[in-house]
């Protein structure tokens, strides 16, 4: 009687035991971080506007918080399917993020150059979405209004910011070399580059990411004085206004960039020197006798006017740092090749 009892209960415990795990989408792992990254796309084509316009892309409620709407989206979808960890709230985020990025690449709305740059804030601002969502969904009962208010912030934001003015930032790096070369030769070559072959650049990161290497820069007298013409590649060309002229010793100038300086494609459009989000200001090259030699220092500003300041002025020193030695890495190796082949 007993065996009958087991056996029976055994039969109705046996559908349940023995029923299939429910079964996944293929690559469900995958859906919600490319939605998350679609969701992110399509707010860049919502902030397409030109600077100092509503819905531009270098607008802070663009920059903080579309990555961040892409984090959370992100996480949201996730959390629907199963309980995620506190470590994929901060790193499927990330993926998201670059996926979008590479989405605005394809589709041709967003350049190299700003692509490769914002890339880090991005996913760290992805990631405080990811992390803020993740809480939600863990200690509230309400995580779709909180996705949804994640989404509307940046396009009420959008509209709201270009009408408050954009703090100014002013900034400059300085780098010294050393050059087996008398002044004299050093200055020449200063005031007359010419030809510039790209190997004798080319290492330094902002031509890496996209900048046009120099082609050529030349002093010459003008009507309004001295002026330096300087070409790049991609047909990119504009003046360097001499301010200060010690021969030999000290050449100041500041920078003039006219509507065609840069033509379409030459940078990233909304990003342009010159224009109302950056600026390079001047540069100062002082020439001092050493014995064998000369020591050249060059100086560089610039000017910033964005909401992230704080994180563009750290890009721009690390990029104008390496640019700086790069270039005065080019004028030893000129003046100093010839320099020997005057003493030859």
């Amino acid at each position: 009687m007993s065996n009958d009892n087991e056996e029976s209960r055994l039969s109705e415990l046996a559908p349940a035991e023995q029923a299939e795990p429910r079964r996944r989408m293929p690559f469900a792992w995958f859906w919600p971080i490319l939605a998350g990254a679609l969701v992110a796309l399509v707010l860049r084509v919502v902030f397409s506007g030109g600077p100092g316009q509503r819905f531009s892309p270098m607008l802070g409620s663009f920059v903080y918080f579309v990555p961040a709407v892409c984090g959370a989206v992100t996480v949201y979808l996730a959390e629907r399917i199963e309980r995620r960890s506190w470590g994929y709230y901060l790193w499927a985020p990330w993926v998201a993020t670059a996926l979008f990025v590479t989405g605005t690449l394809a589709v041709f709305i967003e350049g190299i150059i700003c692509a490769i740059v914002i890339i880090p804030l991005f996913a760290v601002m992805g990631s405080v979405g990811g992390l803020a969502m993740g809480i939600v969904c863990r200690i509230t009962n309400w995580p779709k209004p909180a996705l949804y208010s994640f989404a509307l912030m940046p396009l009420l934001l959008g509209g709201i910011e270009p009408q408050l003015p954009n703090p100014d930032q002013f900034s400059n790096t300085s780098r010294t070399l050393f050059i087996a070369a008398p002044a004299e030769r050093v200055w020449h070559e200063l005031n007359a580059a010419r030809d510039i072959r790209p190997a004798e650049v080319g290492d330094a990161w902002a031509y890496r990411i996209g900048v046009p290497m120099p082609v050529s820069g030349v002093t010459v007298d003008t009507p309004e004085g001295r002026v330096r013409q300087v070409q790049w590649q991609k047909n990119v060309h504009f003046e360097e206004i001499v301010t200060e002229w010690q021969p030999n010793r000290l050449l100041k100038w500041r920078f003039r960039f006219s509507p065609d300086s840069f033509p379409a494609g030459a940078l990233d459009d909304h990003v342009m020197i010159g224009g109302q989000y950056f600026d390079l200001r001047d540069a100062t090259y002082t020439l001092t006798p050493r014995e064998g030699g000369t020591e050249l220092r060059v100086e560089v500003s610039w000017r910033l006017s964005t909401r992230f300041n704080w994180y563009a002025d750290r890009v721009m020193q690390m990029l104008l740092n390496d640019a700086s030695e790069n270039i005065l890495r080019f004028y030893k190796a000129r003046s100093e090749a010839t320099a020997t082949a005057a003493a030859g």
